[in-house]
């Protein structure tokens, strides 16, 4: 590609999106320059996904990172242009455009890289996923090729959560929100998929009275980064994986597929380290 990667961000509440840093950070190692533009949808009623990213490729972008509400959406753009490796989510977080459309997620590609650079060659055991979104539809998949032995999952809309199961067959188990406590307490890893957390949505959706007897937890949300969900946990002795891990490995992936190169890891991790949020 050329000596310039154009591409922006889709999704609420992404003022503190740490995407643009880390992307400028790898365009510098390979002496290119960067171009990135936020879409904020958050409180715009009007705002048309499909519309959006039609302007986007006839504008002439390298592709599109998509993040919270509208995974399911991208995946549902790209349709059969879905990565083979991605097809089986129904979720997408990278869209690229030329010189053909197609459909990524790095999300999935880095939890795995995430999971395996923080618990080395630990077994996520039984899991209890709150939330079963765009988000979910990674790692709930990746968690399963992690070899989690049961998954359950919960979401306000129920709905969601079924048709993860259907998507991820029988070791993964949807339960009412009112059965959660139960699945939580048989857990040995919490995961937090939700959107709860993060800037704009604060609090936890995982009760912290319920934290304690698992052996570790994920939150997918990283800015912040010690969310009140993984600061209840590590005081309690949990192992935490973080949704800054996530994000290092995702940007890496996002970086390879938006240029075609792959950045040295020993020397950019380092470096996006320094991006991971204060608070």
């Amino acid at each position: 590609m050329s000596g310039t990667l154009r591409c922006g961000l889709i999704g609420g509440n992404i003022s503190r999106t740490r995407l643009p840093l880390a992307l400028d950070i790898m365009c510098r190692a390979e002496d290119m320059s960067l171009d990135f533009t936020p879409i904020d949808s958050e409180g715009d009623d009007a705002f048309d996904f499909i519309t959006t990213v039609d302007m986007l490729r006839q504008d002439g972008w390298t592709g599109v990172t998509v993040t919270h509400p509208h995974k399911t959406e991208a995946a549902y753009y790209a349709g059969r242009a879905m990565d083979s490796g991605a097809a089986h989510l129904g979720a997408s977080n990278l869209l690229t455009f030329g010189p053909d459309l197609a459909g990524w997620n790095t999300d999935y590609m880095g939890f795995i890289a995430a999971w395996h650079a923080v618990f080395k060659n630990r077994g996520p055991g039984e899991v209890a996923v709150a939330g079963a979104g765009g988000v979910a539809r990674a790692i709930v998949p990746a968690l399963l090729r992690l070899g989690a032995r049961d998954i359950a999952v919960w979401d306000i809309d129920p709905q969601a959560a079924t048709a993860l199961v259907k998507r991820c067959g029988r070791t993964v188990r949807a339960v009412p929100i009112e059965d959660a406590a139960h699945a939580i307490r048989a857990a040995t890893g919490l995961v937090n998929a939700t959107a709860v957390g993060m800037g704009g949505h604060p609090g936890t959706a995982i009760d912290p009275d319920l934290v304690g007897p698992q052996t570790w937890a994920f939150d997918a949300v990283y800015t912040p980064t010690d969310t009140a969900f993984l600061t209840d946990a590590a005081s309690k002795g949990l192992a935490i994986l973080t949704g800054f891990d996530l994000f290092r490995f995702m940007a890496l992936e996002t970086f390879r597929i938006y240029t075609g190169r792959t950045p040295d890891r020993a020397t950019i991790l380092p470096r996006l380290e320094q991006l991971r949020p204060k608070e």
